[in-house]
């Protein structure tokens, strides 16, 4: 009977946890340690560890306090990639035990707010500990540190992350395919976005997000669209950089996707906020008819959509819009939905049931992530300009490269703690060298490193 050393307690077995629980089960074997997969789903969890000796999978429910605090002391670290809005719940349970924590979600107030605490148990919050964020907040910071110690001047900072599909699966007019959490996906941008353009605060309010873009080129791939992420602003503080006259962070689609997107937004099909009466009695078309106001009811309806937001009836953004099926008399069907789900839907759980049988990524697919970060600095009252660019290919539908990049950073982060080479104690993103140099090289080991280009 193996005796573990160290035990890690992984809270979620869904899309992105796939590279992450392999990597913790090899680092397993080599340590001796045990990894407990807790899920919803035992069955979901089952799946992931198969029969490997140094794994245990459970039903996890993160509502039941008595569960959680018990999983929670009997091991020596926490990695989390449930919802983000149960983050919190584990991380107050690991600081009453005194245990790490480590999430890929961005960090929030009352999780910052355990700061003190964490300090006083001698144990780290880890936040932002994925792709994006993550990933980029890494990558960004060695090449801040490296210009400040050759005594540059940063300008300008503009990064921006796609989870995308590969080219060479890229089947459909959209150029996307779910990757990662497809509620997410629906949900993305919500809220207003904030940045700064030489020296003027900008604001972009989620009616305007995804018409407000710009035309990013990464090399052979070519151009996508970049709309503005979040609260850049925050990052100025984080990144030790609160004075310069530009910084923006942003998201990467395939051209012309984010006009098409705009159509679904305008007509309110991403809002989560209310419920839809009796869907099933409805067809999507007359879903459609019904978020339309009075004036743009057409006998036509792609003519109506099209009118109502401006667009050529004919065009590409249309085109794409028709191709979704959600112009279509086809019944609304939500028989394949949990129960609760049916009851509670929203328009944006109406587009989302209907985008999952559209946007699957098949068995054969790969997916894509791209990373594009723009530096510009004066060095000896000169400016220049250095771009610095990830490119990773997923292997297939379950190793994809989203599973990589999320779930990589999180399991060397969570190794090198349990090996005593990251001692930080708090609430933490990885922007510090301590953190982002070791994890950094070992992504490179793994073939996730960046190409620099200077003009």
């Amino acid at each position: 009977m193996i005796i573990p050393t160290k035990k890690i307690l992984l809270l979620g077995a869904g899309r992105s946890s796939s590279s992450l629980i392999r990597y913790l089960l090899e680092a397993s074997e080599k340590n001796q340690w045990q990894v407990i997969i807790g899920d919803v789903s035992e069955t979901a969890a089952r799946e992931k560890t198969g029969s490997h000796t140094h794994a245990r999978a459970i039903h996890f429910d993160v509502n039941d306090a008595g569960q959680r605090m018990a999983e929670v002391k009997a091991a020596d670290l926490v990695i989390s990639l449930l919802p983000p809005h149960l983050h919190y719940l584990v991380a107050v349970d690991c600081v009453t035990c005194s245990r790490h924590f480590l999430t890929a979600s961005y960090l929030t107030p009352e999780m910052q707010d355990l700061h003190d605490a964490a300090v006083k148990k001698g144990i780290l919050i880890l936040n932002e500990c994925g792709l994006d964020p993550g990933i980029d907040h890494m990558s960004a910071m060695e090449v801040i540190h490296r210009l400040q110690d050759e005594g540059c001047e940063l300008q300008s900072f503009k990064s921006y992350t796609g989870g995308l599909v590969a080219p060479e699966s890229n089947d459909n007019p959209w150029g996307y395919k779910f990757s990662w959490n497809p509620r997410n996906v629906i949900l993305a941008g919500q809220g207003t976005a904030r940045y700064i353009l030489e020296g003027t605060y900008k604001y972009i309010p989620y009616n305007r997000l995804f018409t407000d873009i710009e035309k990013i080129e990464v090399g052979d791939l070519g151009l996508f669209d970049g709309y503005a992420n979040r609260d850049s602003l925050a990052y100025r503080a984080h990144y030790g950089i609160e004075n310069i006259p530009t910084l923006l962070r942003g998201t990467l689609r395939q051209t012309g996707f984010c006009r098409a997107w705009d159509v679904l937004v305008r007509l309110g099909f991403t809002d989560d906020t209310y419920k839809i009466e009796k869907p099933e009695t409805l067809t999507y078309a007359q879903l459609v008819r019904a978020l339309l106001p009075a004036s743009a009811q057409k006998p036509n309806l792609v003519e109506a959509v099209a009118a109502f937001c401006n667009l050529p009836p004919d065009g590409e953004a249309m085109s794409k819009i028709i191709w979704t099926g959600i112009l279509e008399e086809d019944k609304i069907n939500l028989i394949q939905m949990d129960a609760t789900t049916a009851v509670d839907a929203t328009p944006a759980i109406i587009l989302q049931h209907l985008l999952e049988k559209k946007w699957v990524l098949q068995p054969h697919d790969k997916d894509m992530i791209v990373m594009q970060h723009q530096f510009v600095f004066i060095r000896n009252n000169k400016t220049e300009k250095l771009i610095s660019s990830l490119i990773v290919i997923g292997d297939d539908q379950q190793f994809t490269a989203m599973a990589k990049t999320v779930g990589l950073p999180l399991g060397i982060a969570a190794k090198l703690i349990l090996e005593n080479k990251i001692l930080l104690t708090g609430v933490h993103i990885p922007v510090k060298k301590e953190i982002y140099e070791p994890v950094l090289k070992e992504l490179e080991q793994s073939g996730i490193r960046f190409t620099e280009k200077k003009s």
